[in-house]
C-alpha cells in the first residue's frame, strides 16, 4: 500500500512564497509509492487540504486566481494531536499521514513549532525534531554552540532593545564591515551590511521588523561555502559548492533570481580542502543534533580557514535551489533525494 506523505508549505513567515516553490518542487518530484497529501498554511496561520493536480497548484499559487474560484479544491483541516490518529482532519475528511514532510522556511515552519505539533501527534517527520530546529534558527546560540566543538564562528553581539545600541561600542568590540540580521530568519530577509557606522541604526531598525532580537556579525573576508548532508547515524554528504559574488553579499534577489552571483558545484577547491569542509559540516551538524537532512552554511576565509555561518534545517527545495544541486553532483536525482529524505524519516519510528 502506498504511504500517504502530507507535504505541509505556506506559513505564516516572510519565506511564505518560497515555501510555494519548494512545494510545487517536491510534489513534482514525489518518487512512486507514495501518495502526496498537500496541505497548504496561509498567511494568516489557516491550514488547508488541497486536492487539486498540479496544473491547478500552479494557477492557485502562480498566477493568483482567486480564492473563490478554487474553492472546490480547498478543505479546512487540522492534524489531530492524537498519537492513535495521526491523520489530518475536518469535518469533510479524515486521511491517515503515515510521514510529514514540512517545506516551510523560516518562524512557525522552521523554528521547532511545527516539528513540535507533529511530534505531539506522533507523525514521523522528515527532517530536524523540536529541539535542533529552534537552536539552528538561532543564529548566536547555534554559534556558541558549534564554537565548543572548536569550529571558529564569527563575531557577534546580539540586542533585544533598539534603544541600547551604541554604535560606537559595536566599531570598537567587532570593527567594521558589520552584519545586522533578524536573529531567527531565512532568505536573507531583514539582513543589512553595514560599512559606516552611521547606517548601524537604520540597519537594525529595519532587522528588528522580522524579530525582536537581532545580532549583528563581524563580517568574514572570504567566499561563502555549503554542504549537504541526509541522515542521522551514516550520513551521506553531497558536494561541496561555493558562492561567487560580484555585490557585498547573497541577498534574497540575489538568492532567488541571481544577476551577479554564481553558484560553482562542485567548489573549485582541492579535495583536500573539500574533505575538510565536509567534515567540518559534519561536526556542525551532530554538534547541534540534526538529523534526517540540512545544509550548512560556512565561510571560506582568505587565509584557508572554515567559519561556521549557519545551519538550513529546512532549504530552499525548488530544483535549481542549492540542496539539490549538491546532492546531484553527488549522483542523486531529485527524486532520490526526496525518497531518501522520507526513508530516514521512518528509520526514526
Amino acid at each position: 500500500m502506498n504511504k500517504n506523505i502530507a507535504v505541509i508549505f505556506g506559513g505564516t513567515s516572510s519565506e511564505h512564497e518560497i515555501s510555494l516553490h519548494s512545494a510545487k518542487a517536491v510534489l513534482n518530484n514525489l518518487p512512486s509509492g507514495y501518495n502526496a497529501v498537500p496541505v497548504w498554511i496561509s498567511k494568516e496561520g489557516e491550514w488547508f487540504y488541497f486536492s487539486g493536480d498540479m496544473d491547478v497548484f500552479h494557477d492557485t499559487f502562480f498566477k493568483g486566481t482567486s480564492a473563490d474560484e478554487l474553492s472546490d479544491y480547498f478543505v479546512k483541516t487540522v492534524i489531530s494531536p492524537d498519537r492513535k490518529s495521526q491523520c489530518l482532519i475536518s469535518d469533510k475528511l479524515k486521511i491517515h499521514i503515515d510521514t510529514a514532510f514540512p517545506v516551510m522556511h523560516g518562524m512557525g515552519g522552521e523554528d521547532g513549532t511545527l516539528q513540535g505539533l507533529l511530534e505531539l501527534a506522533g507523525i514521523p517527520i522528515c527532517g530536524c525534531g523540536v529541539l535542533p530546529s529552534a537552536v539552528c534558527m538561532d543564529k548566536y546560540r547555534a554559534h556558541k554552540l558549534v564554537s565548543t566543538a572548536g569550529i571558529a564562528v564569527p563575531e557577534a553581539i546580539t540586542y533585544t532593545d533598539l534603544a541600547k545600541i551604541k554604535p560606537n561600542q559595536v566599531e570598537r568590540e567587532i570593527g567594521l564591515p558589520v552584519y545586522v540580521k533578524p536573529l531567527r530568519g531565512g532568505s536573507s530577509c531583514g539582513i543589512s551590511r553595514v560599512s559606516d557606522i552611521g547606517e548601524l541604526i537604520k540597519a537594525a531598525q529595519k532587522a528588528f521588523k522580522f524579530d525582536n532580537e537581532i545580532i549583528i556579525e563581524r563580517e568574514i573576508k572570504g567566499t561563502e561555502v555549503g554542504c549537504t548532508i541526509i541522515g542521522t547515524n551514516e550520513l551521506i554528504i553531497g558536494e561541496v559548492d561555493q558562492i561567487i559574488l560580484a555585490d557585498s553579499f547573497f541577498d534574497y534577489t540575489e538568492k532567488y533570481t541571481p544577476k551577479s552571483s554564481r553558484i560553482l558545484c562542485p567548489a573549485p577547491v582541492s579535495a583536500e580542502l573539500s574533505n575538510r569542509i565536509k567534515e567540518t559540516a559534519k561536526t556542525v551538524y551532530r554538534t547541534l543534533g540534526c538529523r534526517g537532512f540540512a545544509r550548512v552554511d560556512m565561510f571560506l576565509s582568505e587565509d584557508g580557514e572554515i567559519v561556521f555561518n549557519e545551519v538550513n534545517t529546512i532549504p530552499g527545495f525548488t530544483e535549481h535551489s542549492r540542496f539539490p544541486s549538491m546532492m546531484k553532483a553527488a549522483g542523486y536525482s531529485f527524486a532520490q533525494v526526496i525518497e531518501m529524505i522520507i526513508d530516514k524519516a521512518a528509520e526514526r519510528i
